[in-house]
């Protein structure tokens, strides 16, 4: 039988294939369907409904080319992905200085009350259905006591000579729970994982968030988002949380949810 010349691809050459038709696949997504879509701004919001929270994930998911959430990977999960819509905006350059925030250069949220300024607040509450027994709560936070400083530590006892009032008291802000009351909020917040097969054999991922009126159902906003990675190995176990994403920031990606909602319903500021 007379050979055809042909000599079948070897593993390496086809992952190359893989990894670059997945790359283009994601190129493309990037210049003509992602983006972020404003319909309709609503200024001086309270409080939001999260219609469904970032579930908690870890190297297993990370690692598996069908996992839903793979797009937002990098988000924060659970009572995190609550604080991201509780807390304010910061950002600062080099030396800790304060600069301005962007659409196109966003800040960290954070929740502690010693950053600085304030200007970004986030809602000022956010209600959400619990998974495990189908009631709404509501969620807010505080700065509270959770703790005393040891007063045999050392700088602790320098602190006391200096000042007798020096105080002992460890705080922490913490989120409250309490039963939702009525009214509920008038806005949702909530996403859509796409598992596309034919996309994710080449390790394509994307999501959609909506912002919805929940009186008349109307869409207000949506962010769809793609992101592209290479299978896991063993130089990069965890391929989802280093994949290409767009669209994506450079300062806190792990709030893109939020950072994409307030853009539609815009958070009440303190007066």
């Amino acid at each position: 039988m007379r050979s055809t010349g042909q000599v079948p691809p070897t593993k390496a050459e086809q992952a190359l294939a893989r990894a670059k038709a997945g790359q283009a696949l994601w190129e493309e997504k990037c210049r003509t369907v992602v983006g972020e879509k404003i319909y309709k701004v609503v200024p001086d919001v309270e409080g939001v409904v999260l219609l469904k929270l970032r579930p908690q994930a870890s190297s297993r998911e990370w690692a598996d080319p069908n996992w839903p959430g793979a797009a937002f990977a990098r988000e924060n999960m659970g009572d995190g992905y609550i604080k991201t819509f509780l807390g304010y905006e910061a950002a600062f350059a080099f030396g800790g200085v304060p600069r301005p925030i962007t659409k196109e250069y966003r800040g960290s949220i954070n929740t502690s009350d010693k950053l600085g300024p304030k200007k970004y607040p986030g809602y000022r509450y956010v209600d959400v259905i619990d998974a495990q027994d189908g009631q709404h709560y509501r969620y807010s936070g505080s700065v509270k006591v959770v703790g005393r400083k040891d007063t045999t530590a050392k700088g602790v006892q320098m602190a006391l000579a200096r000042d007798p009032n020096y105080d002992l008291n460890i705080y922490s802000w913490t989120l409250d729970r309490i039963p939702a009351p009525d009214p509920a909020p008038r806005y949702g917040v909530t996403f859509e994982d796409h598992v596309i097969p034919e996309e994710r054999a080449l390790g394509v991922a994307s999501s959609t968030v909506r912002v919805i009126d929940l009186e008349t159902g109307e869409v207000l906003g949506e962010m769809l988002r793609y992101a592209w990675s290479t299978p896991a190995n063993s130089a990069n176990p965890s391929p989802w949380l280093t994949a290409h994403r767009c669209p994506d920031h450079a300062v806190g990606t792990d709030a893109a949810t939020r950072k994409f909602v307030d853009q539609v319903l815009i958070p009440r500021k303190e007066h």
